[in-house]
C-alpha cells in the first residue's frame, strides 16, 4: 500500500491556525490534498492531526482522518520521522501493511504532480530508501556574510569573496514539500540526509518556506504571478 501522511497539528504559533488559514482562496492544507489526490498515486491520503477542526477540513477537501494524532507526538519537538512513523503503525496495526509512505507538508501550495511522481519512480527503480524535493540557493553560501558585534561585516569564508560564482560549487537545501520513503526506511527511523537518498530537483519559482507571516504574503505574491499550479 501507497500511503500520503500529510501532518497537520494544531499548535502553530507564528502563523496561528496556519495549516487552514486561507491561501488565495482555500485553506492551504487544500492544495496539498488535492495534488496527491490528483496524482493517483496514492492507496490512502491521510491527515495526521491532533485538532478536530483540521481534522474537519481536511475531510472536507478529500482526506482521510483514520485517527487523532497522539498528544505525545504532537508538540513543538516532534519531527516528521515520528509522525509517518506512527502513520504506518496504525495501518499494520489494521492489518494494512505499507510499502512506501510519501509525508506532504500542509503548507506546500507550490506541490506539483510531476515532481511527486518523479520521487515515485526513483524511488521504485533504485536501491535508495528516500526521495525528497530539494532546490538550489539563488548566490552562493561560499561567499556569505555576518554581522559582526562591532556593526560591521565579515565574511564566514574570506577565501571565497572574489571568487566568481561560477567558479563555485552548486549549493542546494530542502524546499519543504514532500519526503518519499519505503516503510521500513521510516519505521527504522533512518535520516533522509544522506547516501540512500534520492533528490528531486524543484526550480526555484516554485519553492517558498512559509514561516512567517512575510513568508505567508511573498507566497500568496508568488502563486498569483504563476497563475496558480498550472
Amino acid at each position: 500500500m501507497k500511503l500520503a501522511v500529510i501532518p497537520a497539528r494544531g499548535g502553530s504559533k507564528r502563523i496561528p491556525r496556519k495549516n487552514i488559514r486561507d491561501f488565495c482562496g482555500k485553506p492551504i492544507i487544500a492544495y496539498s490534498i488535492e495534488q496527491a489526490r490528483n496524482s493517483e498515486i496514492f492507496d490512502h491520503i491521510i491527515v495526521s492531526t491532533d485538532d478536530e477542526e483540521i481534522a474537519s477540513v481536511a475531510r472536507e477537501y478529500g482526506a482521510e482522518t483514520p485517527f487523532i494524532r497522539p498528544k505525545n507526538i504532537s508538540d513543538d519537538f516532534t519531527g516528521t520521522n515520528a509522525v509517518v512513523k506512527h502513520a504506518i503503525q496504525w495501518y499494520q496495526q489494521q492489518n494494512q501493511p505499507v510499502s512506501l509512505a510519501c509525508c506532504i507538508y500542509a503548507t506546500a501550495p507550490f506541490l506539483q504532480i510531476q515532481f511527486l511522481q518523479e520521487g515515485y519512480n526513483k524511488l521504485i527503480n533504485s536501491d535508495k530508501s528516500f526521495a525528497f524535493s530539494v532546490t538550489s540557493f539563488p548566490f552562493p553560501i561560499q561567499r556569505a556574510i555576518r554581522f559582526t558585534k562591532q556593526d560591521a561585516i565579515e565574511a564566514f569564508w574570506p577565501e571565497n569573496i572574489y571568487i566568481r560564482s561560477q567558479d563555485l560549487e552548486a549549493a542546494y537545501h530542502d524546499a519543504g514539500q514532500f519526503y518519499w520513503g519505503s516503510a521500513d526506511a521510516w519505521l527504522s527511523s533512518d535520516s533522509v540526509f544522506g547516501e540512500k537518498t534520492s533528490p528531486i530537483l524543484l526550480p526555484r519559482s516554485r519553492v517558498q518556506d512559509i514561516d512567517s507571516l512575510e513568508d505567508w504574503e511573498q507566497a500568496e505574491a508568488m502563486f498569483k504571478i504563476l497563475g496558480g499550479l498550472e
